[in-house]
Parts: C-alpha cells; sequence; structure tokens
C-alpha cells in the first residue's frame, strides 16, 4: 500500500501515477478539498467560480502534459495556437507583442516587428550565460539587469515562474525555466491557463480517476505526526487516530515545507517564502481582449481575461501583502480598465492573498531543498520545494510527484 500525505498537485499526481500502475493507494489530504494552491471555490461576492489564483503553464512542461493526458483532461487548458504574448505600459500606453517562431533556432530576434521594442538580438543572446550559471549565483551576476529587454520582458517573465526578486534571485533555477521553455522555441512556450477553472483542470478528473482506479480518498484528513521505528515510518497520526504503516508499505510526504518541518524535526528545507496576490473582477472582457496580457509599470502585472471576469496576478507581492483589500482592487482595477479598455467605475472584486505562496527563489533556499529519498527507507518526499531543478510551478510539482511514484514502484518491485 501506498501512503500519501498532501492532496495538492504533487500528491495528486504521484497518486494518478501509482493507482494507474495498479498500485493500492490511501490519499490523506487535511483541508476540506484536494488541490492545494491549485483550487477554485464559488465566491458569494463575486457569484461565480473562481481560482485561488492564475497559474500559468507552457505548453513545453511534459510533466504537465502528461498528467493531464493521463487524467484525461488534456483539453482543460486554453491559450493561442502559437506563442503570442501581449504585453501594455501603462504609463504612456505603448502595446507590443511578441511573436517568436516555433523552432528552436530563434530567428524571431531579428525581426523588429517580433520582439521587444527598443532591443536588438544581441541582447536575447546574453541570456545563453543563464543556461551555464552555477548554483550560487544571482540573475544581476549573470545577465544586465537593466534596459529595454529586462523592463519589458525579462523582469516580468522571470518574477512570475520565480516569485521573487529576479535581481537577487537564483541564476541556475531562471536557466533552468529557459532551458525547458525559451531555449526550445515558440512551440514549447505557447501559454496556457486552465479553462474554465484550474479545479476542472488539474483536480477534479484526477479525484475521478483515482476513484475509478480503486484509490481511497480521505478529505478533511489531516496528518498529525508520524510514527518511526528505526528506519522506517510505522505509523501515522490522524488527529489522534493511529494508523499503522505496513512493513510493506511506502509513505510519499507531499505537504508544504513548513509542514514537512513539523513532522520530520531536523530535515533541511526552505524557510523563507515570498507572497502572491491575486484580483478577480466580475466584469465581461472585450470579446476581442487577450487571455493573457503582461503589464508594464503598473500595480497589476498580469491580467487574464475569462469569459466571465478578469483576475490579476501580483507576483513577489510580499510589499503589498498587508495592504487594505479595497485599496488594492481600486489600484488594480485602474490597470485592468487602461490595459483592456474598460469603464473605470470598480465592478465586484475579491482579493485572495496567499501569504507563503513559494519558496524564495535565492540561491541559499535552492540550496536548501531536499531530495526525494530520505534516511527513512520508506518515505519519500514531494512537492515543488523540493529538489525539482524547477522553480516552485505547477510544472515542479508535478514532476516531483511523479519521482516519487517512479521511485515507490521501483522499490515495490524489488
Amino acid at each position: 500500500m501506498i501512503w500519501i500525505v498532501g492532496g495538492g498537485l504533487a500528491g495528486l499526481s504521484a497518486a494518478v501515477a501509482l493507482a494507474g500502475a495498479g498500485r493500492k493507494v490511501v490519499l490523506l489530504e487535511g483541508a476540506p478539498q484536494a488541490g492545494g494552491r491549485c483550487r477554485s471555490y464559488f465566491d458569494a461576492t463575486l457569484g461565480c467560480v473562481i481560482d485561488n489564483g492564475n497559474h500559468l503553464v507552457l505548453s513545453g512542461n511534459s510533466s504537465v502534459q502528461s498528467y493531464l493526458k493521463t487524467i484525461g483532461a488534456e483539453h482543460g487548458l486554453a491559450g493561442p495556437d502559437r506563442a503570442v504574448f501581449d504585453f501594455a505600459d501603462v504609463r504612456d500606453g505603448k502595446r507590443w507583442t511578441l511573436r517568436p517562431n516555433d523552432g528552436p533556432l530563434a530567428w524571431w530576434i531579428f525581426a523588429e516587428n517580433r520582439r521587444v521594442p527598443d532591443t536588438g538580438p544581441a541582447d536575447y543572446l546574453a541570456l545563453v550565460k543563464l543556461l551555464l550559471a552555477g548554483a550560487d549565483a544571482r540573475i544581476e551576476d549573470v545577465i544586465p539587469c537593466h534596459g529595454p529587454l529586462w523592463e519589458r520582458l525579462l523582469q516580468p517573465f522571470l518574477l512570475a515562474v520565480l516569485n521573487s526578486e529576479p535581481r537577487t534571485a537564483s541564476a541556475k533555477l531562471a536557466g533552468a525555466v529557459i532551458a525547458e521553455s525559451l531555449a526550445r522555441g515558440g512551440r514549447a512556450y505557447r501559454p496556457r491557463i486552465a479553462h474554465p477553472t484550474l479545479a476542472s483542470a488539474f483536480v477534479d478528473p484526477a479525484l475521478k480517476f483515482l476513484a475509478e482506479h480503486g484509490a481511497e480518498l480521505r478529505i478533511g484528513q489531516r496528518v498529525r505526526a508520524l510514527t518511526m521505528d528505526g528506519e522506517r515510518v510505522a505509523g501515522l497520526d490522524l488527529a489522534g487516530t493511529p494508523v499503522a504503516v505496513g512493513k510493506d508499505d511506502t509513505v510519499i510526504l507531499a505537504v508544504p515545507p513548513w509542514v514537512a518541518t513539523e513532522l520530520l524535526p531536523g530535515l533541511t528545507a526552505p524557510v523563507e517564502f515570498r507572497a502572491i496576490v491575486n484580483a478577480h473582477f466580475k466584469a465581461v472582457p472585450p470579446a476581442a481582449a487577450p487571455r493573457i496580457t503582461g503589464v508594464i509599470g503598473g500595480a497589476a502585472e498580469w491580467v487574464f481575461a475569462f469569459d466571465d471576469r478578469v483576475s490579476i496576478t501580483v507576483s513577489g507581492a510580499d510589499a503589498i501583502v498587508d495592504d487594505d483589500r479595497e485599496v488594492l482592487a481600486r489600484r488594480f482595477w485602474a490597470d485592468v480598465a487602461k490595459v483592456l479598455h474598460m469603464p473605470g467605475e470598480l465592478p465586484p472584486w475579491q482579493v485572495v492573498k496567499e501569504r507563503r505562496a513559494t519558496f524564495a527563489a535565492t540561491p541559499e533556499q535552492a540550496a536548501r531543498r531536499p531530495g526525494p529519498v530520505t534516511r527513512w527507507r520508506n518515505l519519500l518526499l514531494a512537492g515543488d520545494w523540493t529538489a525539482t531543478g524547477l522553480p516552485a510551478t505547477i510544472e515542479g510539482a508535478v514532476r516531483s510527484g511523479q519521482k516519487a511514484a517512479a521511485l515507490a514502484l521501483a522499490r515495490s518491485a524489488v
């Protein structure tokens, strides 16, 4: 039997891989719903289902694609047929669209109408240095953090994927993202967002798949402690109720790092985190509005246009996470109104704050990420905060769950 503690995307992806391979799986999630930070819920203020936040994935995210295909949700993501990225500078009204070509030979950087305004081909070639960066290097140590390319593309892109101030963030993690996206050509980084919701793409189909494959789902049951017997986990404490872990069982711990360190004293894990602030507005965007628009010079950073609502995301949001919610909503809507050419009157709104959304993607915190294998022979770790080689992204979370599942299958085959 495989016990999976945590029903976020890392735990769900591990459970899907194991149940699909015919293993008996018990999934334990302490919250009232699965999904972790990738969740959807009905918001009474807006009168519709919204996501806790906006999570962008790319067409080349191979782990995400295989996960969605397995659970029958490969059509749960929406986005353009080609890599197209719209940007708007709310300070001067300037707009542009980045149009990379599909193949890995990046000839688009030589076409003025495809690249960032006021940039030249040599500016983009400097990104190769990130691919070679060492583990201790910060981005500012490797590439110039100024100029049009930085301000109009790299800073917003890297802030979104790292959820940390890019200048002082890990150059190695930035290079890993570029290696799996920009370096592979536009075919690998067509932008994709869950449609209509995160739950409909990533969570609900997974729960259905698990139920159909005989997995036991225990939602709302939190593991309070692990009982150790020498080199193995021997039991789980479910709010005072002990549950025995069989001698041939495996436990996959797929919980946030602060929970993991409580359950496993002495575990080295990230201890610094960064916030994300999202806002949702009950307003129908113009029919011609791009699904995603990058905002330069504003309070909002990315504007997402859904059929029935508009959402915005601010990454690395520690400086504003404690601000008044209505003040934030008004700031954000001022940007949305400019970007999407909508009325300035504030519509019904909701602001969602994730104070510990991801670990801080600095070289120091990245060095604290543990691998999936622990010193207990039947205990594995999963989560976007483990050593996936990527920042804390959906792709990293799913990849970590699939890796833990592969290790569990290999051990049970011995």
